[in-house]
């Protein structure tokens, strides 16, 4: 068991063990047909090592013969669907023996919609078996789905796994049930829950793509062609994450920026991989590897992707000043070093040519974060990313979610109540925040 006083460690996945996973995700798990096709990231969950973690999950004991039930809404539609599996942080391969998706009958619940369940297969087989730091994808399977809609993935685990490749902070409750449900379309086998998601890092989808007004202006049969410019990576720690966030009700900010677009007409998949308590400058045997360790598979790498927003360093200014032992001894991080790990990112998108939008610090007054270092240190990186034009454009968080009495802390209509993560209003403030323009 990892306590928590478990100091910061480098991450040990090798080079070599990523591009074997990667050749065989390319190579021989799939067909001719599907390397050729064009898929489109849909839903995307960054992977993390297994952990304590904040809430009560499965991740350290694995699993053994039994079934999971993963809940996940899509952001763009298409035709065809397949899912991207990450045994990203397992020290043994991982059989999949079967898996299904499905368009979800009810939020909250393990059931699923009656004539939607389709197998899904790997290689044109039922079963794979993805190695130790390995990560594939699924072939693609035909399933309707439109966006905003919630999918089911369904995974029979038959063997013992050891401790599984998970994402700590779901939000969305997943289910397990014992033996081999893949099938099921009711939910009653599927009697333990809890709020982290397992071995599922990605939906794709690919063939036609259509989208609806969102929202109230959203009307049966009002259908557009989307212009196609990209999905948009939310790349950051529990903010992006969605900490707080109401669980089954897709309140983070990305669920509020992916309606935005669509309500203005410009619809584009918009993907989370934000991490809770995830760091610019330093990994964490809770809080997954720092940022330029997962840059590329979490967000560049994704498909389909055309920008990435980057909201991401209170943590690394935050830590040294609460005692709490999460994650400790933590470094006191100064404005220059936060900068030149930012710098990193942008360089790196770049390279890719992807579109980089940096963002600044919420305001922290008041939280287990803040003192006189962090708030100093937020201060001068947030000038830095309003005034120093590197990242390509920018969005002033700090300043849209500011107590217009007291701009040092969240105002109290987007507060959650620790004066460091926002309410569902907050995040709904982030996404009204964002100039459309500059994704």
């Amino acid at each position: 068991m990892i306590s928590r006083t478990h100091t910061a460690f480098v991450a040990t996945v090798t080079a070599t063990a990523t591009a074997a996973a990667l050749a065989l995700t390319a190579g021989a798990q799939a067909s001719p047909a599907e390397r050729h096709a064009s898929w489109t990231a849909a839903w995307a969950g960054a992977p993390q090592r297994p952990s304590t973690g904040f809430k009560p999950n499965w991740s350290e004991a694995g699993f053994d013969d039994q079934t999971l039930r993963q809940v996940v809404r899509v952001t763009e539609g298409g035709d065809r669907a397949r899912i991207r599996l990450s045994n990203a942080y397992g020290s043994s391969p991982l059989r999949i023996e079967s898996a299904t998706i499905a368009r979800t009958e009810k939020k909250g619940s393990a059931s699923v919609e009656e004539g939607s369940l389709t197998r899904l297969t790997f290689g044109g087989k039922r079963g794979v078996t993805i190695p130790a730091h390995g990560q594939l994808a699924s072939d693609g399977a035909g399933v309707e789905l439109e966006p905003f809609e919630s999918v089911t993935v369904t995974l029979h685990l038959s063997g013992t796994t050891g401790p599984a490749t998970f994402h700590a902070q779901s939000f969305a409750t997943s289910y397990r049930a014992d033996g081999n449900h893949t099938s099921d379309t009711g939910g009653r086998a599927f009697g333990e829950s809890t709020e982290s998601w397992y071995y599922l890092s990605g939906v794709d989808v690919g063939g036609s793509h259509t989208a609806s007004t969102a929202g109230t202006a959203r009307t049966a049969g009002t259908e557009r062609t989307a212009k196609k410019r990209g999905g948009v990576v939310l790349f950051g720690d529990s903010i992006t994450d969605g900490f707080a966030s109401s669980t089954d009700r897709d309140r983070r900010w990305s669920d509020a920026l992916a309606e935005r677009l669509d309500e203005a007409g410009e619809p584009r998949p918009v993907l989370n991989s934000g991490i809770g308590g995830n760091m610019v400058l330093n990994d964490s045997a809770w809080y997954g590897e720092k940022s330029a360790n997962r840059f590329a598979r979490d967000a560049l790498d994704l498909p389909g992707v055309g920008t990435v927003v980057v909201l991401e360093g209170l943590n690394d200014i935050g830590y040294s000043e609460t005692d709490k032992p999460t994650y400790k001894p933590a470094p006191v991080v100064s404005a220059r070093e936060l900068i030149n790990g930012h710098r990193k990112l942008i360089r790196e998108a770049r390279a890719k040519g992807v579109r980089i939008v940096g963002a600044t610090l919420l305001p922290l007054g008041g939280s287990d974060h803040y003192g006189k270092h962090a708030a100093a240190v937020s201060d001068e990186f947030n000038d830095w990313v309003r005034t120093s034009g590197e990242y390509d454009a920018y969005v002033d968080f700090d300043k849209a979610l500011a107590d217009p009495r007291d701009p040092e802390r969240i105002a109290p209509a987007y507060d959650s109540g620790d004066h460091l993560h926002p309410n569902d209003a907050g995040y709904r403030a982030m996404a009204r925040a964002v100039d459309l323009e500059t994704l």
